[in-house]
């Protein structure tokens, strides 16, 4: 007779009542995870011969690289979840992308790339109004690496022309910009990368942040075209678009990187868990409806905003006077949910105020980020270039910004907020903010009241 191993039901309470709990929880849930009552971060694998078949699965990923490996199976959280893996499909198919990488943030879906890209001596280019996290961690990269850094005005065919060297390994651009919205004409900057690559760069590759204008926002998916080569996103924003959950993503054809990235996010982390996987999955669906009403919000709001004689500046992809109106037209379906603006003489603490007490209204809620259900407003010094010397915000055009996040509200009522508080900011003092902030907190039973 063989020999078997002890039996469960001898064990004592507490390890019996362990097991037993979970492989009910494995068989209610079709997953063979390691806790009674929820989902984990890793599975039991009964065994050595599932991860010796995963590890070659990995190997004949980095020879074949006919895939990423970011799709295989679970084994343990911080090489990605089955959750992971069903959001990674979804992206795919919105990108018409070969491999997808999601990550923890878009900040780390912004930084594997480069790190996988950039190599010693390498010179990259971006766009002067790039996100400044980003700006700073490729000037920071480039530092640590002895290479070298040239800023454009705008990232556009002539500016590449230029600007590319043949030792430049990366182009850094964002579809729409933040906080002016200039727009990327990603046909001609993707025939440019192509010609430059094969008459002088041969080591050329383009990232594309597309954060703002959103998968939905190009008339067709950006990596159609040869001279996109990673697409990135923080789809804390749009994406996720309830203010939940924070993640990132990269898209890509180019399979070989993408498992160079891959490599990366396992060896320091910013895996996306797989609680976070799973909501976003949940409304994925609805995130492209949200979208579409915040832009149609956005178009209201910049044309109300263009409308009156106190406004100097608005920044928004719809409006006729927008300086890529032409490449909008062609090239994207929608026209995002930021808008920005300035006022005529008010200062930089002036524009701070406005931006105080359009918070007033509570219809606009003074928050960062952008692509939530509920709009935002914020004073882009303070809260994107707070230690940016003046003179370089005003060379930048960036200086006395107030910018807009806007949401899913009806668009009429948040046309009146922003005209009462564009009617009355200069009659209201700080002190009168300070004492509506400290009503509020208390209304809401916050502690804080300042």
């Amino acid at each position: 007779m063989p020999r078997v191993p002890p039996d469960l039901a001898h064990a004592a309470p507490r390890t019996r009542l362990l097991h037993e709990g979970i492989d009910a929880r494995i068989r209610a849930r079709g997953v063979a995870v390691l806790h009674p009552d929820d989902d984990t971060i890793l599975h039991d694998l009964f065994g050595a011969e599932p991860m010796v078949a995963w590890q070659e699965g990995k190997a004949a990923d980095a020879m074949l690289q006919e895939r990423c490996w970011s799709e295989l199976p679970t084994v343990y959280a911080r090489y990605g979840t089955d959750e992971g893996r069903a959001l990674i499909r979804r992206l795919r198919a919105l990108y018409a992308a070969e491999a997808v990488v999601v990550t923890d943030c878009g900040a780390q879906a912004v930084a594997l790339p480069l790190d996988a890209l950039l190599k010693r001596g390498d010179h990259a280019v971006l766009a002067r109004q790039i996100y400044g996290k980003s700006r700073t961690f490729l000037e920071w990269t480039m530092q640590r690496l002895e290479g070298s850094v040239t800023i454009v005005d705008h990232v556009d065919a002539a500016a590449l022309e230029e600007a590319v060297r043949p030792d430049t390994r990366v182009v850094l651009s964002e579809t729409f910009s933040n906080p002016l919205t200039r727009a990327l004409d990603p046909d001609a900057v993707g025939e440019a990368v192509v010609r430059l690559r094969e008459r002088r760069a041969p080591g050329l590759r383009h990232v594309v942040d597309d954060t703002i204008a959103t998968p939905w926002g190009p008339a067709r998916p950006l990596l159609d075209r040869p001279g996109i080569d990673v697409v990135v996103g923080a789809g804390t924003k749009a994406v996720s678009g309830q203010d939940r959950d924070t993640f990132g993503y990269i898209a890509s054809n180019r399979v070989p990187l993408m498992n160079e990235v891959m490599d990366l996010q396992a060896m320091r982390g910013g895996t996306l868990s797989w609680r976070s996987a799973g909501v976003l999955l949940q409304g994925l669906d609805e995130a492209a409806d949200l979208h579409a009403r915040r832009c149609d919000n956005a178009v209201a709001v910049a044309a109300f905003l263009a409308g009156r004689p106190d406004v100097e500046e608005v920044h928004h992809p719809s409006r006729p006077d927008h300086p890529d109106a032409d490449v909008v037209a062609r090239a994207y379906a929608r026209p995002g949910s930021l808008v920005s603006f300035k006022v005529r003489d008010l200062d930089e603490d002036g524009t701070l105020h406005l931006c105080n007490v359009i918070a007033m209204t509570v219809v606009w809620r003074y928050a960062l980020s952008f692509d939530g259900l509920v709009s935002k407003v914020n004073h882009h010094r303070t809260v994107s270039e707070h230690f940016t010397p003046a003179p370089r915000l005003r060379r930048q055009g960036i200086d006395r910004v107030v910018r807009l996040g806007c949401g899913v509200e009806e668009a009429d009522d948040l046309i009146t907020a922003l005209g009462w508080a564009l009617d009355h900011h200069r009659e209201l003092t700080a002190e009168d903010v300070l004492a509506w902030r400290r009503a509020r907190s208390a209304d809401l039973r916050l502690s804080a009241g300042a």
